[in-house]
């Protein structure tokens, strides 16, 4: 069985689009579902849309609001990438701002 964890890219049958893993690896371990946004490779840069470049030569843009869980028992998920760390953390550090306090 494949282990998924936080800052990997990865495709799901059926998707056209890539997606990075922003669950952290704790909460990945203990209920075996993650949370990913979608990583379309044509999309401008902003304050929520994250540009990033895998280790392995994938490049596009996190859109950071539109994540959703997944469970990959339920869906046919592949790794294609994984990001460094400091892009992990660029990404984590601006859903983290969506849920901040005014």
């Amino acid at each position: 069985m494949t282990e998924f964890r936080q800052g990997q890219i990865i495709k799901m049958s059926g998707q056209k689009l890539r997606f990075l893993i922003v669950s952290n690896n704790a909460f990945i371990d203990a209920t075996g579902v993650f949370h990913v946004c979608p990583v379309p490779e044509d999309i401008p840069e902003g304050p929520l849309h994250i540009p990033v470049s895998g280790v392995s030569g994938f490049s596009g843009t996190v859109i950071c609001e539109q994540m959703k869980m997944i469970d990959p028992g339920k869906r046919s998920c592949m790794i294609i990438d994984s990001l460094p760390y400091y892009m992990v953390m660029n990404v984590s550090d601006a859903i983290q701002g969506i849920f901040e306090y005014d």
